[in-house]
């Protein structure tokens, strides 16, 4: 079976358009959204096509069922957050399993609204079953995500963004972007912040 998530961007304010996973219907919820074409929909399921060649996860909105319901309850501070400033947010999910093997059952959770999504976009967390709740595996990513053919642990590489790429490592995923450790940077920095106490210390007598 070819698992894939539908990805969706957020809009400006609160229009949102969505990404259709071809062959099943999507209900929004949202009364806007029947009225973006099916041209837009096609045009913006292309952007969210793997540019790293992967399969994508695919996201679609799934109100009243059970993982959307998990969705809602692990997600349960953002969604307080945006109910604070007047927002109905929308829950985006999506399912795909992440070992070699088949097994291992991923929840994929995007929570939009105007308040929750910065410039960068809407962030989207992974969760694992395991037992009888999920483990949160990777925490506010921006962009598609895509699920690769290689591997690491027994658990395929995921990447973010066409380049960003995550590696199964101590049960989660860890980034394999690593900024470069410069020398005596440790150090420059602790000074600096030491220098910075003191002067504060100084000013405030």
């Amino acid at each position: 079976m070819n698992h894939r998530v539908v990805l969706c961007q957020a809009l400006t304010g609160f229009m949102f358009l969505f990404c259709v996973n071809p062959g099943h219907a999507t209900t929004t919820g949202h009364a806007k959204t029947h009225a973006h074409t099916s041209k837009r929909t096609h045009h913006a399921a292309a952007a969210a096509r793997s540019p790293a060649g992967g399969a994508p996860v695919v996201l679609t909105s799934q109100p009243g069922t059970s993982l959307d319901k998990e969705a809602r309850r692990l997600n349960a501070e953002d969604m307080a957050a945006a109910a604070r400033h007047k927002e109905r947010p929308l829950v985006l999910i999506g399912s795909a399993p992440l070992s070699t093997s088949g097994g291992s059952m991923a929840l994929f959770v995007q929570v939009q609204s105007a308040s929750l999504c910065g410039s960068a976009g809407c962030s989207t967390d992974v969760y694992l079953k395991r037992g009888n709740d999920w483990d949160k595996i990777l925490d506010s990513v921006s962009g598609p995500i895509e699920l690769m053919s290689t591997s690491h642990g027994g658990m395929k590489d995921i990447v973010v963004d066409g380049t960003d790429r995550w590696v199964w490592k101590n049960n989660t995923y860890v980034d394999t972007i690593v900024a470069q450790d410069v020398p005596g940077l440790k150090d420059s920095i602790e000074q600096h912040q030491a220098q910075m106490r003191k002067h504060g210390k100084s000013s405030s007598r």
